[in-house]
């Protein structure tokens, strides 16, 4: 059974529909914690609710990103995860910290990567004019949005779109897709390999989206 840790800065809408998922498909995993670096994070309520331990590391008790990140890892570490999971967790963290869980955290970031990297992703969009936008799921590496991807979710985007209403869209597929990789993932389905290429078992497609032969992911 793998133990699932689950880090939040603020509503925790990806944490939310994993939770739900966890729930109704009954994964042979544990979510062990939910935290967050700060105390008001809406999430916290939820997970709270749901029954699973919550606890706030706020970075403000901390004069610089490795001190901060050396208690976090600690703290995280007091649950054994087996799977670090960032949903909408908005710190950049240190190169220690995530070496320390390579091939164990992963992100969902709202952007077709390698595209629109860092912040306000659907205003990049729309500026760009691309006719495509999305999500994707990566492991997380020392480069900021750089790890191997995972899988990817596609959106078109409108001519009268706005930034909210591409967020919308995109998040729609972020709570789709989000809960599925993490399940396929407890299920020893996709791993990362030394090389950092993802391993995908053979029954798992990725294409434009994600899909399982067979499974209906």
């Amino acid at each position: 059974m793998k133990n699932i840790v689950i880090l939040i800065s603020g509503r925790g809408s990806n944490m939310e529909a994993i939770v739900r998922t966890f729930n109704q498909e009954k994964w042979d995993a544990k979510l062990s914690a939910v935290i967050s670096n700060r105390a008001n994070a809406a999430g916290l309520g939820f997970a709270g609710k749901a029954g699973i331990p919550t606890r706030v590391v706020s970075h403000k008790d901390y004069p610089d990103r490795e001190s901060y990140d050396a208690v976090l890892q600690k703290t995280i570490d007091e649950y054994q995860p087996d799977l670090l999971i960032l949903a909408g967790f908005m710190r950049i963290l240190t190169t220690g910290f995530v070496e320390h869980y390579t091939g164990r955290m992963i992100n969902i970031h709202p952007s077709l990567l390698p595209s629109f990297r860092g912040l306000h992703t659907h205003q990049q969009a729309i500026d760009a004019g691309v006719r495509v936008h999305g999500a994707t799921v990566h492991f997380v590496t020392p480069e900021l949005d750089g790890g191997p991807i995972i899988a990817q979710a596609i959106v078109p985007v409108f001519p009268d779109d706005n930034e909210d209403k591409l967020a919308d869209r995109v998040l729609e597929q972020e709570h789709r897709i989000y809960p599925r990789v993490v399940r396929l993932i407890v299920e020893d389905r996709i791993s990362l390999n030394e090389d950092g290429r993802v391993n995908l078992s053979p029954e798992v497609v990725d294409s434009l989206g994600f899909i399982v032969k067979g499974g209906g992911l």
